[in-house]
């Protein structure tokens, strides 16, 4: 058999499996696919594929379905991911336009995608130790009672109350806020625990004790905004594909529940000349994904988008809308 006929096979075999979710025999593919043989010849095709591992027959079924490595061979020769429609691009563009608070924006990612896929959309947030202060805000909730904000050039928000153990002015805060925001606007948020204390020591000396307060408030919100974190949406889709997951669908949820597996494998998932990475089954480093893939890519400063779903799904389809959305990702978060 030609590489070219093999590779139209096995293509004829992944697509039909992804849309029927039945076994596929050689009768069906010659109905449905202009292939130009025999189906004794395409019957010939499917057992040169089943002994080199690409299809296997479950059970006593007629039909073949892709193994992991069928999958892998398929993936690996999409030359060219395909463009979403028109009224996909404008489904992205309508959704994630508008707001420019980070959360706001990665939550409406994580719906459109896992909506667009019809799988679990995984977002990881922007890595921050590169994001800037670009704002900070102190406000007088109660007498002792101040809420320190925190906004990165990134778009993250953090807030944080804080008791100040003593009454304080609004004209106190708002000195210490233009003593604060004119030293470390545009700093490095991993470089605030450096910079904090000397900000602290040119404040005037009867506000010190209260500036000291405000600074520690201001490392603690840097320090949380450089934990990182990953968004989820979709889960139900999983419960879905239930029959997907023949052996089990509690380890897939139990991943997904870990957000440490999750950040590792996105983290560790290397870069692909086609812009998104495909991880199939049991390339999974993670036992329990031996019946998913992945497929994600980065945005912004290296920080990855993806989907978590069955080994049996539409890649070009999938690998297309995680391209998309990535790069509208990295335009509004201007990364």
């Amino acid at each position: 058999m030609s590489e070219p006929r093999k590779l139209e096979v096995l293509r004829a075999i992944v697509e039909d499996y992804v849309h029927s979710r039945e076994p596929v025999g050689s009768k069906a593919l010659v109905e449905r696919h202009h292939l130009g043989v025999s189906s004794a010849t395409i019957r010939n095709d499917m057992a040169v594929l089943e002994e080199e591992g690409l299809i296997a027959a479950p059970h006593t079924s007629a039909g073949r379905i892709p193994t992991d490595k069928g999958y892998r061979l398929f993936v690996d020769r999409i030359s060219q991911v395909k463009p979403l429609s028109a009224a996909e691009r404008r489904a992205i563009h309508s959704l994630l336009e508008g707001p420019d608070d980070v959360d706001d924006i990665l939550e409406r990612t994580v719906r459109l995608l896992s909506q667009l896929t019809n799988q679990v959309a995984v977002v990881q947030y922007p890595h921050s130790n590169r994001a800037l202060v670009r704002h900070v805000e102190f406000v007088l909730l109660a007498p002792k009672q101040v809420l320190v904000v925190l906004i990165a050039d990134t778009g993250s928000v953090g807030q944080k109350v804080i008791d100040a153990g003593s009454d304080v002015s609004n004209e106190a805060l708002m000195l210490l806020r233009s003593r604060f925001l004119g030293s470390i606007a545009a700093t490095q948020m991993a470089l605030l625990p450096q910079v904090l204390p000397s900000v602290v020591a040119l404040c005037p000396p009867e506000l010190r004790s209260l500036a000291q307060t405000l600074a520690q408030g201001l490392q603690s919100l840097s320090d949380t905004s450089r934990e990182e974190r990953i968004l989820m949406a979709g889960t139900a889709n999983l419960a879905r594909s239930n029959v997907d997951f023949p052996l089990s669908i509690g380890p897939v949820l139990e991943a997904l529940e870990e957000q440490v597996v999750m950040l590792r494998l996105l983290s560790d998932m290397g870069d692909d000349p086609r812009g998104v990475t495909v991880s199939i089954g049991r390339e999974n480093p993670y036992d329990g994904l031996a019946e998913a893939s992945v497929v994600a890519t980065g945005y912004g400063s290296g920080a990855k988008v993806g989907i978590l779903g069955p080994t049996r799904m539409d890649y070009p389809t999938t690998m297309a809308a995680v391209r998309a959305v990535a790069r509208y990702l990295s335009r509004i978060l201007g990364g």
